[in-house]
């Protein structure tokens, strides 16, 4: 036998032993280990430090915008705090909420990021939802001033829980553009308050203190006595301030309110 034949031989022998081998070691050897199922929701909370959520979420924000950012920064920093189940949460999947969910300019993404954590984590999620909302549509925002960067970014009150009304109530006073670097920034520093507010929400919820500090205003009250759940119109759903988007309400509309003029029946 020659001596490449006899290298060629040993070649193969090597590579069949190596085969062989690793199927054998591949039929005996441990399974890998399952993943950890779910346990049912609400799951574990650990008390955050809210000041953690806000800059979690506003160094995130570059990497899927509002909705991802928000989400990042609570259940980010509950990963850390209380492990499985949120370190295996696929959070990527929050990205879809950008610009008011894929740019449609629906619910503002902070909001819907830290609404989907706080249903993560609350037993009661509703009330820390609400006061949530009603937070952002009433308060000066944003509120979070990173400290790398201190730069003023203009404030603006929404009265909205929507994208758009929000974007277009601080573009009109700020003065800029909704896409400049600005608006930008801002929503940056807005998915940051948002986070750093529920971290305080469900912080108080724990801890058996929570308290609607942001309750419904009159009008809203007093539109959906009529036009909500057993009114006398019971025509529509929701909680958000009603003169926002329907304007021109007569002072003999019931309830002086906001909802349908009068002359529309």
């Amino acid at each position: 036998m020659n001596c490449k034949r006899r290298k060629a031989l040993a070649a193969m022998g090597t590579m069949l032993g190596a085969g062989v081998g690793g199927a054998v070691l591949g039929r005996f050897a441990p399974a890998a280990a399952a993943p950890l199922p779910s346990p049912p929701l609400p799951w574990p909370y650990s008390k955050l430090d809210p000041s953690a959520v806000a800059e979690r979420a506003y160094w995130s924000y570059p990497d899927g915008h509002c909705m991802f950012s928000s989400f990042a920064g609570l259940v980010g920093e509950l990963a850390e705090k209380v492990g499985h189940p949120y370190k295996s949460f696929p959070m990527e999947v929050m990205k879809y909420g950008a610009g008011g969910v894929a740019g449609w300019g629906t619910l503002c993404g902070a909001l819907n990021g830290a609404a989907a954590a706080i249903y993560l984590a609350s037993d009661d999620p509703d009330p820390v939802i609400d006061e949530l909302f009603w937070w952002y549509s009433n308060e000066k925002l944003p509120d979070f001033v990173p400290p790398e960067s201190p730069v003023p970014i203009t404030q603006s009150v929404s009265r909205s829980p929507l994208c758009h009304v929000s974007v277009a109530e601080w573009c009109s006073a700020s003065g800029l553009k909704a896409y400049s670097k600005q608006r930008n920034e801002r929503c940056a520093r807005l998915a940051a308050s948002a986070a750093r507010r529920a971290a305080q929400i469900l912080n108080a919820q724990q801890g058996g203190t929570l308290t609607l500090a942001h309750p419904a205003p009159d009008e809203v009250k007093r539109c959906r006595s009529c036009h909500e759940r057993a009114g006398s119109v019971e025509n529509t759903r929701g909680k958000m301030h009603c003169s926002q988007c329907h304007p021109g309400v007569e002072p003999s509309h019931p309830g002086d309110g906001g909802g349908r003029s009068s002359k529309e029946g």
